[in-house]
């Protein structure tokens, strides 16, 4: 049995790496962390003495005749890319709930990656793993997503992560005090508009827009520079981010009209009216978690204005994607499998 933890991630800005035509050309940053909530995904080989082959648990249960008939797209794309024809019973659970901003189908994946890796008793680097993530999630299963989910789930921790035009990642940790780290998770709101969207259907719009959005892009790029700055330099003040999240959400909200809305644009009013210096809805747009940059002082003010939302505490991790629970199985002869499938086959 093979248990994987993956984190989901908050991104605080950046420029073009949801948009490969863009970072292809011009190169991309993000600015991105790690946080204490996780994916759990478990995994083993079936043992052939079931009437169905593979059993895939998630938000429904699938017990299906062969791998190629399973209907969860990552866990079919990734078998098929490990080459798993076998029999296997894969358990999901998240801490939060998927279509929120927070990278989980990106996290299941880079997770289900790692824990098939392990129940075939190989390991696989984090800057490999993100590549298989991206490989699955692109290139099989033909999603309109980019890159920065992978790798920060993969890598973990508070990075600058840079996108190059030859498609090579570079993960950089960013280097500031563990005191000015705490300082800025101290200025961070976390609440659940209540809202769910597709990302992979609103980031389609956002390709479309790209080439007249090149402007806007660039300027986004550009913010992750000046956020490190901030961060990296403790003579400035923290509140010089909150301002520039104010201004990368309204760059970001102007690229496509399914960005916002008329409900989450009242959210962000009323957050700012609280006290809040700036925010962003996290993810592609349309729903999900609003993120506010506020002063810990008037965090109770925050939270009594968005008293009708689900504030959700979180602190910020370092742990990538890893292996909490490691049982090589013995496995079981091929031919079991065959004498099930007839034995049952003489039963219906």
């Amino acid at each position: 049995m093979i248990i994987t933890r993956t984190p989901m991630r908050i991104s605080f800005f950046g420029g073009g790496t949801d948009y490969p035509v863009y970072y292809r050309e011009h190169g991309g940053s993000v600015l991105s962390t790690t946080i204490d909530k996780s994916c759990y995904i478990t995994s083993r080989w079936l043992p052939p003495f079931f009437e169905y082959h593979s059993r895939i648990s998630y938000s429904k249960v699938e017990n299906v005749a062969s791998n190629s008939k399973i209907e969860h797209p990552s866990v079919r794309a990734c078998l098929e890319l490990m080459g798993i024809e076998g029999g296997v019973e894969v358990h999901h659970v998240a801490d939060l709930p998927a279509r929120t901003g927070l990278g989980t189908s990106s996290a299941f994946t880079v997770g289900f990656l790692l824990g098939l890796y392990a129940l075939k008793n190989q390991m696989r680097d984090k800057h490999a793993l993100t590549a298989d993530a991206i490989h699955v999630e692109r290139d099989m299963l033909q999603e309109a997503v980019g890159s920065q989910d992978q790798a920060s789930c993969a890598h973990g921790g508070f990075n600058r992560i840079n996108f190059h035009t030859n498609d090579a990642i570079e993960v950089n940790r960013i280097l500031a005090a563990p005191s000015r780290i705490a300082e800025l998770e101290q200025h961070l709101a976390l609440y659940f508009t209540g809202f769910s969207r597709t990302a992979s259907e609103i980031a389609k719009d956002q390709l479309k827009a790209t080439p007249q959005r090149l402007k806007e892009l660039k300027e986004m790029h550009q913010m992750v520079d000046e956020a490190e700055a901030i961060v990296t330099n403790p003579a400035r003040s923290l509140d010089e981010f909150g301002s520039l999240m104010h201004q990368g959400w309204q760059l970001k909200r102007s690229l496509t009209q399914k960005i916002s809305n008329s409900s989450i644009d009242e959210i962000y009013a009323a957050g700012l009216s609280a006290g809040a210096l700036g925010g962003k809805l996290l993810g592609a747009g349309g729903g999900g978690f609003m993120l506010f940059f506020v002063p810990p002082a008037k965090k109770g003010a925050l939270r009594q204005c968005l008293k009708n939302l689900l504030c959700v505490p979180f602190a910020f991790s370092n742990r990538g994607s890893d292996v909490v629970v490691y049982e090589p199985e013995v496995a079981y002869d091929k031919s079991l499998a065959t004498d099930r499938s007839e034995i049952y086959a003489q039963r219906s």
